[in-house]
């Protein structure tokens, strides 16, 4: 397997999970809906992306222990899911809080 498949492999697999929870977090609450929140919604979720591929990359370098290649991928998986989901975590209890202080805001 070549080895930028091989220490993208976490990402590649979870990448169903990660658009069903984006897919969420963009839809949910329904109201308010303005291209504002829409573009931030997109914004975080691109972080997160970024966040989870670049934790998974680190982690995949850094593995060490006697499971061998299993453990780099096992690693790798956990920060790549911790990090994705801390990132939209953090996201939507930010954004919930801008509801409740701005509610004409958000509209």
């Amino acid at each position: 397997m070549p080895h930028a498949v091989q220490t993208d492999l976490a990402f590649i697999l979870f990448l169903p999970a990660f658009c069903i929870v984006g897919a969420l977090y963009c839809l949910y609450p329904r109201t308010p809906r303005s291209a504002l929140r829409w573009i931030a919604d997109i914004a975080v979720l691109a972080l997160a992306a970024f966040a989870s591929i670049q934790a998974m990359r680190w982690g995949f370098r850094t593995a060490t222990g006697v499971g061998g290649g299993l453990w780099k991928q096992v690693f790798a998986t956990l920060l790549a899911f911790g990090f994705f989901f801390s990132v939209v975590g953090i996201a939507a209890l930010v954004r919930s809080r801008w509801f409740r202080r701005f509610p004409r805001a958000a509209t």
